[in-house]
This record gives structure tokens, sequence and C-alpha cells, in this order.
């Protein structure tokens, strides 16, 4: 009688064991001869060195098909036991990763493609659009997929500590309390993806690493996917310093809507100005999204655009007074002396 651990360090254990440990007494069921314990992410087996030793090949095979899919039924699991082919989850167009219970999570318009498309084959790629059309969901879909491919170490989220036109003074807690409401929705796009089991461990572990911009200074970022949302309302110095931080084998998403700037009106957005200036360098990537891509509630693409006609009929009256102005200037330059 030999004893075996093995470690499961891609899945979480609670999608691994099922509910109620439901998928463990299956696999027990299926292995009458030996004698198996699981807690946390360790398994152990005891039994005669043939048993144990095919017990350990199929529990990997489970383990990398959980890690793919984020799911596992008993049907898989009597598949793979036996030794028949497992039933894949049907194929899905423009797939970036399977999300929390399976859910698959794709390139849904032609413009989110293109940033699957863009981060693939550059090292710096900036995604600008409207509300709720996918920019940030599609970049830390990109980032998760490379972190489950062993392709980075961690992936580093930031963003700008601005509020949205308040002013909300002093709040209480640690730093962590402080910062959480500005970060809200980059955990709600990683429940979405990570189950909260292991989004839990890779948080404690800094896999996963999500800071305020002013946190930045000083670090080099290797090894890693770096985010930065909500980039329109950083400073010029910011962005420059966010930059400058991308180390080596490491892939940087910056994303934006020039409609929602939130800064003083006296300070120029540091996403405005880099866009302008690093518009010709080579590796860096530009990923225009529209109201076409907004795939929130259908009531935000006609928000949208009625904040845009609003927006386009106020530059246009504002022209026309520059105008009157000028006009009226060269009649009084015309004027004769009397």
């Amino acid at each position: 009688m030999i004893e075996r651990v093995i470690i499961l360090d891609a899945v979480d254990p609670v999608t691994f064991y099922g509910v109620n440990n439901a998928n463990v007494q299956v696999v027990k069921n299926l292995f009458p001869k030996v004698r198996i314990a699981a807690r946390g992410n360790v398994m152990k087996v005891i039994g005669d060195e043939k048993e144990t030793e095919l017990f350990e090949q199929k529990i990997k095979q489970l383990e990398k098909y959980c890690a793919e899919y984020n799911q596992l039924s008993e049907e898989v699991i009597i598949d793979i036991i036996k030794g028949d082919a497992p039933q894949t989850v049907k194929p899905q167009e423009n797939l970036i990763i399977y999300g929390v219970n399976g859910k698959p999570i794709t390139g849904r318009t032609p413009n989110q493609q293109k940033l699957v498309e863009a981060f693939a084959h550059n090292d710096l790629t900036f995604a600008l659009g409207p509300a709720g059309s996918g920019k940030t969901y599609v970049a830390i879909a990109l980032a998760v997929k490379a972190l489950k491919n062993k392709e980075v170490k961690k992936i580093i989220l930031s963003r700008p500590a601005v509020e949205a036109g308040e002013k909300l003074g002093f709040l209480p807690g640690d730093m962590k309390d402080k910062i959480d409401p500005y970060l809200q929705p980059l955990y709600d796009a990683l429940e979405d993806m990570i189950p909260a089991a292991k989004l839990k461990e890779y948080m404690e572990s800094n896999v996963i690493q999500i800071a305020p911009l002013a946190f930045m200074r000083g670090r080099t970022l290797s090894d890693a996917v770096i985010i930065l949302d909500e980039a329109q309302n950083t400073t010029t110095h910011q962005i420059k310093m966010f930059l400058t931080r991308l180390g080596m084998n490491a892939k940087m998403i910056v994303t934006g809507d020039m409609t929602q700037i939130d800064l003083p009106a006296s300070q120029t957005s540091g996403l405005v100005q880099a866009i302008g200036i690093l518009k010709n360098v080579e590796g860096i990537a530009r990923v225009e999204f529209n109201k076409k891509d907004i795939v929130r509630h259908k009531l935000v693409q006609r928000i949208v655009e009625a904040y845009e006609k609003h927006d386009e009929k106020v530059r246009k009256a504002a022209e026309a007074r520059k105008q009157e102005r000028e006009a009226a200037k060269e009649a009084g330059k015309e004027k004769p002396e009397a």
C-alpha cells in the first residue's frame, strides 16, 4: 500500500469537489479499491501502486478540464475516468475564456474582437470608447486568460481615484477601505471570471493586485498584464509615470472614455495627450469603440446617442457665437474713422 498526495493548483477546490463534495463521491464510487481524502486543494489516495497511479492520472485530467471550462459535472467525471472522451462544451465564436460556472466570455462585437487581436500583437493597447462598450471587461478577460495559460505570473489593475463630479470628503477605514469604492468595477469583472475561493487566494498572494494609480510610482512591472482603467481621469504626469512602468514580458491595456472626464476644468486629460504623443510609436495599438459596441441595457445606447446630439448642438452654437464675434471684430476694424 502506498500513499500519493495530489495538489490541485489550477482550479478552485469548491468547483472541483462540487456541492457538498458530490464530485468527490462520484470519484470514490469509481475507485472502490482505494481510500480517498480531500481537503482544501490537497487530495490523498491510499492503495496499491497501479491503482493510485491511475487515480492521479485521472485526477490531473479532471483538473485540466475544470481549469479550462470552470465547471465539472458528474457526466464528465465518469467519461474521463472510464477512458471515454468527455463531451466538450459547444465551441463559442470569438471565445476568450470560460468564466464562473462555465459562462463563455467572448468578443461580442467587431471592436471587442479587434481589442483581442490588438492585445495579441502589441505590448501596449489603448481601448477608447463610451460607457458599456466592454473595454474594461474584455481587457480583464484577456488578462485572466494570460494568467491561466501561464503566459504571465500576475495581473495588476489600476484606476485613478477621482470622483465622478462629487466630493466625497473623508472616507472611514484603512487604506483598502478608502480605495475599494473606486476599484469596485474591477472586482465585479474578476468575480465573473474567477471562482470566489480562487480569486481570494490570488488576491491574498498578490497574484492579482488592485491598486490606485498613485501607488505605481517606482515600480517595474514584469511578467504581468497591467490594466489602467478610466485613464481619461489621469493627469499628464500620472499617465507618463504609469506607461513607463512596463517591464519585461509584460503587456499593458489602457482604457478610457473621452466624453467622461472628471478632472477639474483647468487640468488636461493625460489620456488625451498620450494618444497624440504616442500616435505613431511602433508596438502600440489603438482600438476605438463606439455606441454600436454597447452591450449593457438597450437604454444605455440611446442615452449615449442623446448626449452626443446635445454635445454636437452645443459645439455648433459655440462655433456660431465665435464666428459672430470675429465678424463683429472685423466689421469694427473696417469702420472708417470719424
